[in-house]
């Protein structure tokens, strides 16, 4: 009973989206609902679970078991992998082997043709962080700050403009050194401190990290208190300073509204999202922060919807599965509960009406 409740608050949340979005009922040329042209046709899914899905769990996983996991979701065919975090590992233990873990990890590139094209990203919040990264062989950083001034406070020690302080030093270096940067703007909808937050504010922040020159500037959902219209308002803000192209979405799944407010995203041509496997994680800094949505729910929705990510969903449901056996804990992810379901019903086509 219960999984068939799930099963029917994830339908329900779809069907809510694509209310949402106004699309029309049926297509002219081909009698099933069709996705809107803007829409894209593929998507870059960029896994967290090793890093942000495994930083608030009370069980530290082993080196080996992390190189391990990111060694499934790669063969998984995700491309685009957090490995761990250069943070003060009294506050954050879990993440105390991140050098470890990234040298394993740069070896097996080396060794290795198949991970070549699989990008290794490391969180970094200050130079020494950023420091330790590229000793590590890091190829890629995640800088981050937040649209709240409190949560920015507490999680980073520092105000939202000190935080951009310090990103330029670390923006100059990397690009001398060839390092690809990715930013984040965290509590995009609430900080947990302050209460909520205007999207004008959202679209401020993100420009300031995209005129550093970020590549991609994530958008974060920290406590996961969002819904689909919010997004809408979100992102009409946001992409009048950055293009859609360059933005990535980052849901956490409170009440049940991830991925509602994914296909919010994809109405604006959105084409990267976060996820961590198995749905697991919250924020140290963020109490009562619930797990990212799960990669297995998300890879399997946008399949549904004919839009492509080259992820093997079988082998990411398996990695999920072995990975809660390791933490001890059943995964947090409908598709691993309940199967992959008959969900037909909500397969769109990208024909244009007449």
């Amino acid at each position: 009973m219960n999984s068939l409740i799930s099963q029917s608050i994830r339908i329900a949340s779809l069907r809510a989206a694509r209310r949402t979005m106004e699309l029309p009922k049926k297509s002219l040329l081909t009698g099933t609902p069709r996705l809107p042209d803007n829409f894209p046709s593929k998507v870059r899914i960029v896994e967290v679970g090793a890093r942000d899905g495994l930083q608030n769990e009370p069980t530290i996983l082993p080196t080996n078991a992390k190189t391990e996991l990111i060694a499934r979701l790669a063969d998984a065919g995700l491309k685009s992998i957090e490995a761990g975090a250069f943070v003060n590992p009294k506050l954050v233990p879990q993440m105390a082997d991140t050098p470890a873990v990234l040298k394993e990890l740069r070896r097996r590139q080396i060794m290795d043709a198949s991970y070549m094209d699989t990008s290794f990203c490391a969180l970094v919040p200050n130079m020494k962080g950023y420091e330790g990264a590229v000793e590590a062989g890091a190829r890629e950083i995640l800088v981050f700050t937040a649209a709240g001034e409190g949560f920015s406070k507490k999680n980073t020690n520092c105000t939202i403009d000190e935080s951009i302080e310090r990103f330029k030093p670390i923006l100059a270096r990397a690009h001398n050194h060839g390092v690809r940067v990715r930013g984040g703007v965290s509590t995009i909808f609430a900080d947990p401190y302050d209460g909520p937050i205007e999207p004008t504010k959202v679209a401020e922040v993100a420009k300031r990290l995209h005129d550093l020159g970020c590549y991609e500037i994530m958008l974060g959902d920290t406590t996961g208190v969002g819904t689909p219209e919010q997004t809408k308002r979100l992102l009409e803000e946001v992409t009048k300073v950055i293009p859609a192209s360059e933005l990535a979405m980052h849901f956490h799944n409170t009440h049940n509204n991830a991925l509602a407010n994914i296909f919010a995203s994809l109405s604006f041509g959105v084409s990267s999202f976060d996820s961590g496997v198995a749905g697991f994680g919250g924020c140290p800094f963020a109490k009562g922060a619930p797990g990212n949505i799960s990669t297995e729910d998300v890879v399997h929705m946008l399949h549904t919807l004919g839009i492509e990510t080259g992820v093997d969903l079988a082998k990411v449901i398996e990695t999920g599965r072995w990975l809660g056996t390791q933490l001890g804990k059943e995964p947090v992810s409908e598709v691993s509960r309940n199967g992959y379901g008959d969900l037909s019903f909500l397969t769109f086509s990208k024909e244009r009406e007449l």
